[in-house]
């Protein structure tokens, strides 16, 4: 209604001052220039000035339409994305009191955000959002012939068949713990040499080396220093993550590149070439080496699938590189923010050590403790619910028909997101939601793997994360391993909790600590 008053107004003035021109004998091109904005003026703004902005404008006879910003002429709310997009739009959907549903407009592309848990389920667990809008950056990288993006349909549920019955089964992540604990004893020497040499520790690339070994191995059998390609594999992983994190205009305007102001798809295709004839190397390699039943690694297991059942060459490096790509960030920047609370939190950081001193003694904790380390457990729960990875959980949802959310109209073709950050700080649904406080989820278990959307990180229904259980068992055995080895104060430096959001939510300035060697004797006389 205050759109349509604005054009009435606007367009009365327009008139007004063309008949005081006129009485005035204003020069004819004058009038003229008047005469027609008052006509073309309305037109421009009834398409400009709706709710929710242009993209919807031509859906407002189809349904009820859900509240939003108006935005800004051709862009709509594209300025809003970028390092803070998450709490822009949180703070956007309170002020338009929109919370459990906005909608708004990125460019041409129709766009909804949930920011609360009832809607969050309409949108993650319905079938009417089963694909993935899919980005200019995400297609050149082979992302659509991988799980992430790949459209629905019968490849795509036979790539998470695949995945489930063989990465990421709990007798796959089960046979990978002592991979998990050579990646651990390398960052825990790391760790020392740091602190030898320097006297700190900036964890971040100790967690990304040792990410990257991890998943590695899992998929290839061998270590990055045991493959030639190892290092390029972390400068590609580095750079993919650049490029698919960055703003392109591409992505809601399709002109055929010439909106690529950055590059970005000429970089993708170059780097494109690189993940090709690097995968493709290692593909051949173990193809001609032959006994892919004798091997467990994943590359292996990809080979030795039944005819029916096998994937190209083409689809393999996809699948392959997805898994390095997306494997390689999630768990290393998870434990920095982990880190950086118990840095910040030393009593809480105590407390779990006193936990596994007190279940596992000295020896190096195992996958099978887990379920007697409740606390530990719930620190890594909080800082999910504080700092999800995936805030706007990561990979949004494409509409593929007319469906309503919440009794709103959304058409096909709307990009969907869930503002997880919003919901896991929203004071009606957490207790003291900015506050540090891993003892709520002694209070309450709350299931963060899809199940319960106050709190899931991973996303939820059929486009839930597949490797979240491999990632969360990752996080908590080297979580532990970490505590069991050092107590980790501050430097000079102050630990600052800034956030950056690219592809995921990052510490923006990394995490530098000192690690101190425990003494565990001298700490149980002590306590």
């Amino acid at each position: 209604m205050v759109p349509q008053m604005r054009i009435h107004w606007m367009t009365s003035l327009f008139l007004l001052i063309l008949c005081l021109a006129a009485r005035n004998q204003a020069p004819w091109h004058f009038l003229f220039l008047l005469f027609t904005l008052s006509f073309i003026l309305p037109l421009f703004l009834t398409t400009w000035l709706v709710p929710s902005g242009f993209a919807w404008h031509k859906y407002s006879g189809n349904g009820p339409i859900a509240p939003g910003p108006i935005g800004w002429p051709l862009l709509g709310s594209l300025p809003l994305m970028g390092p803070l997009a998450h709490r822009k739009l949180s703070d956007l959907s309170k002020s338009h009191h929109a919370s459990r549903l906005m909608a708004l407009s990125f460019g041409a592309t129709p766009v909804v955000i949930s920011s609360h848990p009832d809607t969050a389920r309409e949108i993650l667990c319905s079938a009417a959002f089963g694909d993935r809008p899919t980005k200019v950056s995400a297609r050149l990288l082979m992302f659509e012939r991988a799980i992430g993006f790949a459209p629905s349909g019968d490849y795509w549920r036979h790539l998470r068949r695949i995945a489930a019955n063989n990465m990421f089964s709990p007798r796959r992540i089960a046979a990978l713990e002592s991979l998990r604990h050579r990646v651990a004893d390398g960052m825990i020497h790391r760790v020392s040499k740091e602190m030898e040499r320097r006297g700190m520790v900036v964890l971040r690339g100790v967690l990304q080396k040792g990410s990257l070994e991890s998943i590695v191995g899992s998929v290839f059998g061998k270590s990055p220093g045991e493959l030639e390609e190892g290092k390029e594999f972390m400068e590609m992983v580095r750079e993919g993550y650049e490029l698919i994190g960055k703003f392109n205009l591409e992505d809601y305007f399709s002109l055929g590149g010439l909106l690529d102001f950055s590059g970005v798809g000429r970089r993708c295709e170059q780097l494109t070439v690189r993940v090709k004839a690097l995968i493709g190397k290692i593909v051949e390699e173990r193809r001609r080496q032959g006994d892919f039943c004798k091997q467990d690694d994943f590359l292996s297991l990809l080979l030795a699938l039944p005819k029916e059942e096998s994937l190209s060459d083409s689809d393999i490096i996809a699948v392959l590189w997805e898994m390095i790509f997306r494997g390689t960030d999630v768990v290393a920047i998870l434990l920095e923010w982990i880190m950086a609370r118990m840095v910040l939190h030393p009593r809480i950081q105590a407390k779990a050590q006193r936990e596994l001193d007190a279940f596992v003694g000295g020896r190096p904790v195992q996958d099978s403790d887990m379920s007697n380390l409740r606390y530990l457990q719930a620190i890594v729960k909080e800082v999910l619910r504080l700092h999800p990875p995936g805030p706007l959980l990561s990979w949004a949802r494409l509409a593929i028909r007319d469906v309503h959310v919440d009794k709103f109209f959304i058409p096909a073709g709307t990009t969907a997101m869930v503002n997880m950050w919003a919901i896991t700080h929203d004071g009606s649904i957490w207790k003291d939601p900015w506050a540090f406080k891993p003892e709520r989820f002694l209070q309450e278990d709350v299931g963060i793997l899809g199940s319960d959307l106050r709190l899931s990180p991973f996303g939820s229904g059929r486009r839930v994360c597949p490797g979240r259980a491999l990632g969360l068992t990752t996080v908590h055995l080297w979580l532990a391993r970490l505590l069991q080895q050092y107590n980790w104060t501050a430097t000079s430096l102050p630990v600052q909790l800034s956030e950056c959001l690219r592809l995921s939510l990052e510490m923006k300035k990394p995490l530098v600590c000192r690690a101190v060697l425990r003494d565990l004797a001298m700490e149980a006389n002590h306590a």
